[in-house]
């Protein structure tokens, strides 16, 4: 079986903080209200694809206190797009053709409107724009290229981003890797950023990068490794998630020698040292187990208190404790398949469900959880979901 098995432990030691697509920025205007006078906390946009239609627009919403949620007016925005992350002045869009990053201001009201467009195209490549990623600043932008190296292999593009126009400026990428696929996740130094891969219950990967002053995010090597796995089985990483100082989550699957996985999800807790080396005292039996069947996306809160894990079979928060072991919070509080989350700065939880065609509205504090009013929403075959939250 050992012959069939990699660990790639690659890191990097860079300005990073967040593990999301999106940040609390301070191009934020003041807390705002809609059109009815309620106070708006965040501005949440979800890319769709309406039903019988054949192109996406955004669906663009105000959330007030209490997670109510308010068509912003003008929406839908009719604009072509996937991937979104916002740095509080601006969203940054993957255009539909795959190559192209759409820029968009964020007015005061939450509306969107046409800024400029960046073509990524690389001469002699075959790209295809994946999840983007923005570091805690706005001041980057990190796009995960589909063949972006080669026609064959996958790689993070650098851009630095211009506060007036919102142009990008393309930095370079980072080292060619086929098993790439994922949003990197930053910690709170700004400097260090950390993904995984699992790639058929067979290939694995621990990966980090490191960002340099001038936005560059380049690929570097760490130490890293999976907890000892139970006997004759091996720990597949996927997600990751990082805190505000210099822990990381990690998704850790369990695979039998028949490449199948045995037994539930269990998140694992490592800590960052100033070479961006990862360490861990997760073991089998401190960590917490998921009953969310497959993990499709780990969250954290603002706070670092909290963590998210989203699944094929629903959506669990869970206690964050740093470097000591994550323990368990609440029951699944969404029973669809969930397949993409982002936390406000208010202690509420957005989550979209491609198949069950909703988004959900959570309230989650350390102590207590709810559903928000409204929540779930109907929503028409949701792609993917941004957050823009007040500071």
């Amino acid at each position: 079986m050992k012959n069939h098995l990699k660990l790639v432990l690659c890191l990097t030691a860079g300005l990073c903080l967040e593990a999301h697509s999106q940040i609390s920025s301070m191009y934020v205007d003041e807390t705002s209200k809609d059109s009815t006078g309620t106070s708006v906390i965040a501005y949440v946009y979800i890319s769709t694809t309406p039903a019988g239609g054949s192109t996406n627009e955004i669906e663009a919403f105000s959330a007030a206190p209490d997670g109510a949620l308010t068509p912003v007016t003008g929406s839908p925005f009719q604009e072509n797009v996937t991937d979104m992350v916002v740095n509080g002045k601006y969203m940054f869009a993957a255009n539909s053709n795959g190559f192209d990053i759409d820029s968009y201001r964020i007015e005061s009201d939450g509306a969107l409107h046409y800024a400029t467009t960046t073509n990524t195209a690389q001469s002699g490549d075959c790209n295809t724009l994946g999840p983007l990623v923005l570091d805690h600043t706005g001041a980057s932008l990190y796009d995960m290229d589909f063949n972006g190296s080669g026609c064959a292999n996958n790689t993070y593009m650098s851009f630095a981003v211009d506060k007036s126009p919102g142009e990008l400026k393309a930095l370079g990428s980072s080292s060619a890797n086929d098993w790439l696929y994922l949003p990197i996740s930053f910690i709170g130094n700004n400097v260090f950023a950390y993904t995984a891969s699992c790639l058929g219950n067979m290939y694995w990967g621990i990966y980090g990068f490191e960002r340099s002053s001038s936005g560059l995010l380049t690929e570097i090597s760490i130490n890293a490794a999976p907890p000892k796995p139970p006997a004759d089985d091996f720990y597949c990483p996927s997600q990751a998630a990082a805190d505000p100082t210099n822990h990381v989550a990690l998704s850790m699957q369990a695979v039998n020698d028949q490449f199948n996985p045995d037994g539930e999800p269990q998140l694992a807790t490592y800590t960052a040292d100033a070479k961006g080396n990862l360490s861990t005292t997760s073991t089998e039996s401190n960590m917490a187990k998921t009953s969310v069947v497959s993990v499709t996306d780990l969250e954290m809160s603002p706070s670092g208190k909290l963590l998210a894990v989203a699944g094929t079979g629903g959506l669990e928060v869970f206690h964050f404790n740093g470097s000591d072991p994550v323990t368990h919070y609440t029951d699944n509080i969404a029973q669809h398949e969930i397949d993409q989350m982002f936390w406000d700065n208010e202690n509420h939880l957005y989550a979209i469900s491609r198949s069950a065609e909703k988004l959900y509205v959570f309230t989650v504090t350390p102590t207590h959880y709810s559903e928000a009013p409204g929540s779930p929403y109907t929503i028409s075959h949701p792609r993917n979901i941004a957050v823009q939250p007040e500071p």
